[in-house]
């Protein structure tokens, strides 16, 4: 039994030293990201979103590693959205109703990230991940309404008054929102990793848009993002002990 311990001590430091060996890795990244967010909202008949409308935007993170598969990341999103009644034939009266909306966007947002199998840069290899947190964003929303044709509502006197409503709302400056998301990571050099990368805001307002009352009141809007970049790693190598043997 003493021998049959002794063995598997020895075959434990042994697999730890090894796996120290594959999984020692730099403790920090810096990121940079392009590609395309698209709003989703009452301006689009669509589930995914307005893809018609869709802008291009800019992301910037540094991330550190906290463990052979977590990190905390901040991230800085650069970007715009838009939706348009008028892009949409069907139903019609969207090309009567004309609402259509921009806003600027500068999101921050600090993040966890889970690697299931872990940030290895053995080698060429893909890995997943997963990420969620929380996110403020600092928004210039311009809604538009000048081009509502009143005359093909007329049926529809409450629209009048729920238009009234909407534009006497004061559009948000500040907005609160879940980020959540998932990529895919493929090292090509032990300090180059190249991602891509969705992530999904759930927001808490339904004035992204501008519009409430008189669109969809009963679900807020949201927006996501779809990217591709580059990560560089640095810092001083870390090593993810394994448990201690007592």
């Amino acid at each position: 039994m003493i021998r049959f311990i002794s063995k598997s001590i020895v075959v434990l430091i042994i697999t730890c030293t090894q796996l120290q060996a594959q999984i020692k890795q730099p403790k920090y990244e810096a990121g940079i990201a392009a590609g395309a967010f698209v709003y989703q909202g009452d301006l689009t008949p669509y589930r995914f979103g307005s893809l018609k409308t869709m802008r291009p935007g800019l992301l910037l993170h540094g991330s550190r590693l906290l463990s052979a598969t977590i990190a905390v990341r901040l991230q800085l999103s650069i970007a715009s959205l838009y939706g348009d009644d008028a892009k949409y034939n069907n139903p019609a009266y969207r090309q009567q109703r004309n609402f259509n909306f921009r806003t600027s966007l500068i999101e921050v947002s600090p993040q966890f990230v889970w690697s299931p199998l872990g940030w290895s840069d053995a080698g060429k290899q893909l890995s997943p991940y997963l990420f969620g947190g929380a996110a403020v964003s600092l928004v210039r929303i311009r809604r538009d309404a000048s081009a509502f044709n009143a005359a093909y509502f007329e049926a529809e006197p409450e629209l009048f008054t729920h238009l009234a409503t909407d534009l006497s709302v004061r559009t948000p400056r500040l907005m609160s929102s879940v980020p959540v998301g998932a990529g895919m990571r493929y090292s090509i050099s032990p300090a180059v990793v190249l991602h891509a990368e969705a992530s999904y805001r759930f927001l808490f307002t339904d004035y992204l848009d501008g519009f409430s009352r008189a669109a969809n009141p009963e679900r807020n809007d949201h927006y996501y993002n779809i990217a591709v970049g580059v990560i560089y790693r640095f810092g001083r190598r870390n090593s993810w002990d394994c448990p201690p043997v007592r």
